[in-house]
């Protein structure tokens, strides 16, 4: 956000932005942040289970724009092959791949293990740091949250405005489980190997595991806690600090 412009005129913005776009199409929605914010907008995916949706409309409106994945080193396998097929296949020629900076990771996870006593301490290190470095050039960005997802998101509107002063753009809001398998079934695409394997939410390996068809999709992240998103930024009621210039690597990658 620049220095002159208040949180509360970034707020109005938002507040106007769904008035006018709040109950509009997907593509709607993508298309008109694309456009209101040519060259200070990206995309941030994590080219997991639903991923391929947003990122197939962003194939056909703006193929250059600038993508953020976040490779925190613990990865599935399959999730890093995925990204590198779509990627691809799509012809997303804007992909930027972000790590945690090395030094970083070795000062506070040396032995890899930290998921497992500090959770959000380890997601703050190895995601929210990574990725709020790489935000600092951009005035929007896109993601793929919906409102089904978790409780937290059941009020999800198409804009919204971050904590610092960025609009957030979230054009897939509105949809369900149903909408997305029928956008990948018309258009062809093709899922992330790991969901034919039970998983239907996915992130880091440590942290994910398969889900029974009676459970909630999101049941295998972090199971067993409490813990339900990977962007904190306070742990144990402490701000967790991170200077930007130490928190992330990042290289451009299809």
């Amino acid at each position: 956000m620049r220095p002159e412009t208040t949180f509360e005129a970034i707020e109005e913005s938002v507040a106007a932005l769904n008035r006018a776009f709040g109950t509009a199409e997907a593509e709607a929605v993508l298309d008109h942040g694309l456009q209101a914010f040519g060259g200070r907008i990206a995309l941030v995916s994590s080219f997991g289970a639903e991923s391929v949706v947003l990122l197939h409309m962003v194939s056909r409106l703006d193929p250059a724009l600038p993508v953020l994945f976040l490779d925190t080193e613990m990865l599935f396998a399959e999730t890093l092959a995925y990204q590198r097929e779509l990627a691809e296949r799509l012809g997303l020629t804007g992909v930027r791949v972000l790590r945690p900076a090395a030094d970083l990771v070795e000062r506070s996870d040396p032995l890899g293990d930290l998921h497992r006593r500090d959770p959000d301490l380890c997601c703050q290190i190895r995601k929210t740091a990574p990725l709020d470095a790489a935000l600092g050039r951009y005035a929007a960005w896109i993601t793929g949250r919906k409102r089904h997802q978790t409780a937290a998101r059941a009020g999800l509107a198409a804009f919204e405005a971050d904590a610092a002063g960025r609009i957030k753009i979230n054009p897939l809001h509105g949809w369900s489980g149903a909408d997305l398998a029928r956008y990948i079934d018309a258009h062809a695409l093709p899922r992330h190997p790991l969901v034919a394997q039970g998983y239907p939410s996915i992130g880091c390996a440590p942290c994910t595991s398969p889900v029974h068809p009676d459970e909630d999709p999101r049941a295998g992240r972090w199971r067993g806690a409490e813990k339900q998103e990977c962007g904190i930024h306070f742990v144990n009621g402490r701000a967790v600090r991170v200077a930007p210039h130490e928190a992330m690597e990042d290289r451009n990658d299809r």
